[in-house]
C-alpha cells in the first residue's frame, strides 16, 4: 500500500542534503531564505557544503553523502528531506543506504529532480513512498524562478490545489487517455531500475546530444522498459540540440509505440518547472495535454 507522507505546515522541520554534486554556498543561502519565509525550520546536513577530496563533481565522499541522507530520513524531528541540487553522484551512493533502517523511520516528504531520479526510483522500490520531482533548493530553478518555487510550495502545503498539470507549450504527440502510477524522471538514469508496471512515465533530460537521446531510448526499448507503460509525459530537453530534431527522435522511437503521449508537459530543466508527484495514480489526457493527479502525494497528516 502506497505511503503518503504528511503535507507541510508552518513550523515543519526540513533537512537539506546533497546526494550528488556540490552546491554554491550563495545559492544555498538564498534558497534557505525562501524556505524560512514559508515558515519552515531548516537544518543543513553535515556534508552539504563538502567536496570530494579528488573528484570535484561530487559533494563529498559517497559514504558522507549517504550518511547525510539516511540521518535526515531517520531523524524523528524531520518532516521533509530536500535535495539541494543534482549534477551527478546519486548513483554512486544509493546502494550505501540502509533501507531497513529507513523503512523503520517515520515517512516524510522527499523532493528533488535531475540526478535525484535514481533516489526516487529507490524510494519507490524499497519504501513504497510517494515523492516529489521538484526544483532543488540550491539551484537557480528554485531561487530565481518564482513560478517554479510557488508551484513547489503549493504542492507541499496544499497539494489538492495543484492536481492538474500542464505547461505553456504542451502538445499532443499520440492521442488518447491513460491511467497509471506516475514514475520516471531523467531518461538517462532510468535503466538502472526494474521496468515499471501500470505506469504513467515521465521522461526529460538535459545536455544530451540528440544521438545520445536516440541511444538512451533505444536501450530502454530493448530492455522492455515500456512494456508496462500506459502513458508517457515528455518534459524539457534543454541543451539537447534542435527541438525539432529532438521531437523527431522521440516521435520515431516513443511515438511509434502508440501509447498516449504528450510533448513538453512543463517539468524538468525549464522555466516555471512543475513539481510532479511520483508513486501516485494519475490520468494522462494526451488530447488536451494534462496530467491529473488522482490522489494527492501528501496526506493531511
Amino acid at each position: 500500500m502506497k505511503i503518503h507522507p504528511a503535507r507541510l505546515r508552518p513550523g515543519s522541520h526540513v533537512a537539506l542534503v546533497a546526494p550528488s554534486g556540490p552546491v554554491s554556498p550563495a545559492m544555498l543561502a538564498a534558497g534557505i531564505r525562501h524556505l524560512e519565509s514559508w515558515g519552515l525550520r531548516v537544518e543543513v546536513g553535515k556534508h552539504v557544503t563538502g567536496r570530494h577530496p579528488r573528484l570535484p563533481y561530487l559533494a563529498g565522499t559517497d559514504s558522507d553523502r549517504a550518511a547525510d541522507l539516511q540521518q535526515a530520513w531517520c531523524d524523528p524531528r524531520v518532516d521533509a528531506v530536500f535535495c539541494v541540487r543534482g549534477g551527478y553522484g546519486a548513483l554512486r551512493m544509493v546502494d550505501l543506504l540502509d533501507w531497513d533502517a529507513m523503512a523503520a523511520a517515520r515517512p516524510k516528504v522527499f523532493a528533488g529532480s535531475s540526478d535525484i531520479t535514481v533516489l526516487h526510483e529507490a524510494f519507490l522500490q524499497h519504501l513504497d513512498v510517494a515523492t516529489l520531482f521538484a526544483p532543488m533548493v540550491g539551484t537557480d530553478a528554485f531561487v530565481n524562478d518564482d513560478d517554479a518555487r510557488e508551484h513547489f510550495r503549493r504542492t507541499l502545503f496544499e497539494p489538492e490545489a495543484v492536481r492538474v498539470l500542464t505547461g505553456p507549450d504542451t502538445a499532443t504527440m499520440v492521442h488518447g487517455t491513460a491511467r497509471g502510477v506516475v514514475v520516471g524522471g531523467n531518461a538517462s538514469l532510468l535503466g538502472f531500475a526494474a521496468p515499471p508496471q501500470d505506469a504513467i512515465l515521465l521522461l526529460e533530460d538535459v545536455t544530451e546530444d540528440t544521438y545520445r537521446l536516440d541511444r538512451i531510448f533505444t536501450a530502454l526499448l530493448r530492455q522492455g522498459w515500456f512494456t508496462g507503460v500506459n502513458g508517457i509525459a515528455l518534459g524539457s530537453w534543454t541543451d539537447c540540440g534542435s527541438p525539432e530534431v529532438v521531437e523527431a527522435v522521440l516521435h520515431d522511437l516513443v511515438g511509434s509505440l502508440g501509447i498516449p503521449t504528450v510533448w513538453e508537459l512543463g517539468f524538468g530543466h525549464c522555466r516555471a518547472q512543475l513539481t510532479v508527484p511520483l508513486g501516485v495514480r494519475a490520468e494522462l489526457n494526451a488530447d488536451n495535454g494534462t496530467l491529473t493527479i488522482l490522489e494527492p502525494a501528501l496526506s493531511p497528516g
